[in-house]
């Protein structure tokens, strides 16, 4: 352990006596850790000083006679200011006795000042800070690779990454969690290590670096609201684009250079492991591609064998598909979340790649992981209707135009029953009818830009009334006959008969369209 003051007044051989009342101390000026004892008469040593450093001096500076209260005031001052650790003053040399202005400044300044009897020779005091620090050195370097020896041998267990992840926290003393590359919390040691709020707010900040995608390290003080906070240290694991999860480290008092060693391999022992686990998830990948297009081609029976013996049976009827976009962005993180999800439900739910999407075929009491897909990610889902077991393919073509219409907005889901409750029509007019329907209406748009008129609202109500004059002219709040002279001005401008049903579908058809 690092020396302190109080190392240096317990050693009997150095015979140093205390000068300033322990009492009037600051509550942890005797466990200062000192790192090097320095000798210096300087009337001014502040200079050549550092925290942590211990000062040694004859005191030729004070003079022989009464020392100047000021004089120890501003030197004991300058002191504080660079941290010294303590003032060690060797009586006999120069004078009789540390002079009482010093003890007085360093007394009302809070500096440890103690007394060096002539028989020690300030080389003594140096060489012993000098050997202890030495000593800890080596300890921390023997309990280093102790360390790294043990969190070795636990990386090599059947279950590597939650051993290792157990044998550090054993070795740092602190709580230290696994958050995947879905922004779950997939492991911790000790568990419920860390309560709430406290692991709430670590998990949101690892979700948060994960969605940026660049490899950080970040140290978030949580719990502060409930009045216990936790300094938590968090290191993404993976390549930059291609994250893996975060490392979560709660404080410790071995994190010092040999503990940030021990650390630094616990991440590269993660990190390996969550590539290796990447490569399988890769190969299941596949394989789950495959299956999805056996499902999709009819092939059922082969599919439910193949699943039922990976992951358990196929998602039984009624089911739906939902179909999300797979960017590059999130796909990893994506499918780690649909893998997690798959094994809590035990093969209620299937997934696969379907070339730059994700097809998930599920219960129906599971549709609302749809939601958490488009709130988790915010990607467009589309979701079919609930269709029976041999009917995946016809749900998987409605999932799809239902994905087309969530393009529209960016994210969200988008259920098939709403763009079937609003007809077929409706459907034809949002593909890509737009700019022939801007030609089609531009003679009346045009018309009442230029005259003021209001030809297209008019059109528009008396079509939405199914061509009645009197209801139109109600719901405007205008005479029939302007409504029936402003459809007629319509007709010669568009060049069109309006009383068929032909033609009024497909002026309805370019009004949708470019809503």
């Amino acid at each position: 352990m690092q020396p302190t003051v109080q190392t240096l007044l317990d050693r009997h051989e150095l015979a140093l006596t205390l000068l300033t009342p322990a009492s009037g101390l600051p509550p942890a000026a005797l466990a200062a850790p000192v790192v090097w004892a320095h000798s210096s008469d300087l009337a001014d040593p502040a200079p050549w000083l550092d925290a942590g450093h211990v000062l040694l001096t004859t005191g030729t500076q004070f003079g022989e006679g009464d020392a100047d209260a000021a004089f120890a005031d501003d030197y004991v001052r300058r002191l504080r200011e660079r941290g010294v650790a303590a003032l060690g003053f060797g009586t006999e040399v120069i004078r009789a006795g540390t002079p009482e202005a010093l003890v007085a400044a360093c007394t009302s300044q809070g500096l440890p000042l103690f007394e060096v009897p002539y028989r020690v020779p300030f080389i003594a005091i140096a060489r012993l800070v000098a050997d202890l620090l030495a000593e800890d050195v080596y300890a921390r370097q023997a309990w280093a690779l102790a360390a790294q020896r043990a969190i070795s041998l636990a990386a090599i267990r059947p279950d590597g990454l939650s051993a290792t992840l157990a044998e550090l926290s054993h070795r740092i003393g602190a709580w230290v969690g696994l958050i995947d590359a879905s922004g779950s919390l997939d492991r911790e040691a000790p568990a419920d290590g860390l309560g709430q709020p406290a692991l709430g707010e670590v998990v949101g900040e690892a979700r948060s670096m994960l969605r940026r995608g660049q490899r950080a390290s970040r140290t978030l003080v949580a719990g502060e609201s409930v009045g216990t906070p936790h300094r938590v240290t968090l290191q993404t694991l993976g390549s930059g684009g291609a994250l893996r999860g975060v490392l979560a480290i709660g404080d410790s008092a071995e994190l010092d250079a040999a503990g940030r060693e021990v650390v630094t391999s616990v991440i590269a022992l993660a990190g390996l492991a969550l590539e290796q686990n990447r490569d399988l998830d890769r190969a299941r990948g596949h394989l789950r591609t495959g299956l999805l297009r056996g499902l999709l081609a009819g092939d059922t029976a082969l599919a439910e064998r193949v699943a039922t013996e990976m992951w358990g049976p196929l998602p039984a009827a009624p089911l739906r598909v939902a179909v999300t976009d797979a960017p590059a962005l999130h796909v990893d993180r994506l499918t780690e979340l649909l893998e997690l999800r798959v094994e809590e439900r035990g093969g209620r739910l299937f997934f696969g790649r379907d070339e730059d999407t994700v097809v998930l075929v599920l219960e129906e009491a599971d549709a609302a992981l749809a939601d958490e897909v488009a709130t988790e990610f915010e990607l467009p889902v589309g979701v079919s209707d609930a269709v029976g077991a041999d009917a995946v393919a016809v749900a998987h073509e409605q999932a799809m135009r239902a994905l087309e219409r969530a393009r529209e907005t960016g994210s969200g889901v988008v259920a098939f029953d709403e763009i079937s409750r609003q007809g077929v029509l409706a459907f034809l007019a949002r593909t890509n009818a737009r700019p022939v329907a801007l030609a089609t209406l531009a003679p009346l748009t045009e018309h009442d830009a230029s005259h003021g008129t209001a030809l297209l609202v008019t059109t528009r109500a008396w079509l939405e009334h199914g061509g009645q004059f009197d209801a139109t002219a109600q719901a405007l709040g205008v005479h029939r006959h302007t409504v029936r002279s402003r459809v007629a001005l319509a007709e010669r401008l568009l060049g069109r008969d309006l009383s068929g049903f032909h033609a009024r579908a497909d002026l309805w058809a370019a009004l949708l369209a470019v809503d």
